[in-house]
């Protein structure tokens, strides 16, 4: 990423998952550097009510020598899940690229955690489907710590 039109920004918060407050620095996009507003252009692992396109707000922090996020502005309307794989045996590729036919990306933290990125333009029910039914069958964990609107609507719609 070239430094001129993006800077890592460091979010702090807590994290249910590791039951403990964490960081993640994540790479934006800058839309105002003078104004502190940025773009997110990574697929949080654990992250704060943000996803991948919003729109929020940064300031460096003297404590930190960092950008720190203060502030989501903008909702993309995208949404990000965390998926934890169950089953020892499982290739957790298998979901990925099921996810990958319908349009999802996702980012690996090791073996058995990813999150997945929905873009807005989704359909939400499709991928919850999908995932549902491994949940069902005891291969994986999901959660849906960022659905956006839109998506929330897509599920009202069933």
């Amino acid at each position: 990423m070239a430094e001129d039109t993006h800077k890592k920004i460091v979010f702090k918060y807590y994290s249910t998952y590791l039951e403990e407050i964490v960081s993640e620095t994540m790479w934006a996009e800058i839309v105002d550097l003078e104004k502190g507003y940025f773009k997110l252009d990574n697929i949080p692992f654990f992250g704060p009510l943000i996803a991948t396109d919003d729109i929020f707000r940064a300031e460096y922090d003297e404590n930190e020598k960092f950008l720190m996020h203060k502030e989501t502005i903008e909702s993309s309307g995208n949404s990000i899940l965390q998926i934890l794989v169950l089953e020892k045996e499982f290739d957790k590729e298998i979901i990925v690229e099921k996810l990958k036919t319908v349009n999802c990306i996702s980012e690996s933290l090791n073996d058995t955690f990813f999150a997945v990125e929905v873009t807005k333009s989704v359909d939400y029910l499709i991928v919850k489907s999908l995932l549902d039914e491994y949940e069902s069958n005891s291969i994986i964990e999901f959660a849906e710590p960022c659905l956006s609107e839109k998506h929330r609507t897509d599920l009202l719609k069933n």
